[in-house]
């Protein structure tokens, strides 16, 4: 157990797999979330970075729900993501989706009210107030730097304590002081993770819960083992799979992002899929690499891939 009396935990944001006429591909997505389901991570689906979500249609968004709670349901958490939304009408119709599949819990994204505009503090509170108001499962809050803000902590400790669905905040941001902040303000009422691995081991020494990655989609075990080693108290296993989780994080942002991920499960005849338009497949140079740091970090190893 760590600080506050709270499990530990870790979540992957997933990719969602396309073919090669960058359709849906739900054999690749079943495999995929299998892959995910064996090594006990968490799962966000639909999310607007690793999984692509501002490609899918509506229709899509409920296959991908549809599909992981059918492959993750009861076995692992599995969570709805999506998009930042434009108002609180847009979060509140994937709140009715996930409603209707099943999934475990939802996270409210920021208010992106678009063209570099930014909400009010009365505004921002109305949002939240208007979604949770709106939503009868649990709720993870997002407050996320790509909308160019960052939630108030004193609004996410308002509504912890106004909505008891809400059982978990996200938060990504590279102030720690920003995070000691909400750890302060939620006060063991819900779970913290931290969006990105930068932030996990101060986020788990400070009494916060974990955090979410798109490394998961490649080395779900060893994301996975950070938490697990913390948990016992073994501390040069979770360094040192804690260095291994950076360095990848570190490489695959620099070649290339979900991009990277997706060419290195395809290296490793894991199910990944091809990328949706506008993302591109990366370069043969870019590939090189990818293979090296594959090698170099012993993923196939780690992961138990044949």
């Amino acid at each position: 157990m760590v600080a506050g009396g709270r499990n530990a935990s870790t979540f992957v944001i997933s990719i969602t797999p396309f073919d090669a006429h960058e359709a849906l591909d739900e054999a690749a997505l079943r495999s995929h979330l299998q892959r995910l389901r064996d090594s006990g991570i968490g799962v966000y689906l639909g999310g607007s970075g690793s999984g692509e979500g501002y490609t899918l249609r509506p229709d899509e968004m409920r296959r991908v729900l549809e599909i992981g709670v059918e492959e993750l349901g009861g076995r692992v958490p599995v969570r709805a993501m999506g998009v930042e939304p434009r108002s609180a009408r847009d979060m509140i119709e994937l709140g009715r989706l996930a409603r209707e599949v099943g999934v475990d819990a939802l996270q409210i994204y920021s208010l992106d009210q678009g063209h570099g505009n930014r909400p009010r503090a009365d505004e921002l509170e109305r949002y939240f107030t208007d979604v949770l108001d709106a939503i009868d499962l649990p709720v993870a809050l997002s407050s996320h730097q790509s909308v160019g803000y960052y939630l108030p902590p004193e609004l996410i400790g308002r509504l912890v304590g106004r909505y008891d669905n809400v059982v978990g905040v996200n938060c990504t941001n590279t102030d720690l002081t920003y995070l000691v902040r909400v750890l302060d303000v939620v006060a063991g009422r819900a779970d913290v993770h931290v969006g990105g691995p930068m932030q996990a081991l101060s986020c788990l020494a400070l009494g916060g819960q974990g955090y979410l990655s798109s490394e998961g989609n490649l080395a779900p075990r060893l994301c996975v083992s950070v938490v697990d080693a913390y948990q016992r108290g073994d501390l040069v296993a979770c360094h040192a799979a804690y260095a291994r989780v950076m360095h990848l994080f570190a490489e695959t942002r620099r070649l290339g992002g979900i991009a990277a991920t997706k060419a290195a499960l395809g290296m490793l005849g894991l199910a990944g899929g091809s990328l949706r338009r506008p993302r591109l497949a990366i370069g043969d140079a870019a590939r090189a690499d990818v293979a090296t740091m594959l090698e170099q970090l012993d993923i196939a190893g780690l992961e138990g891939v044949d």
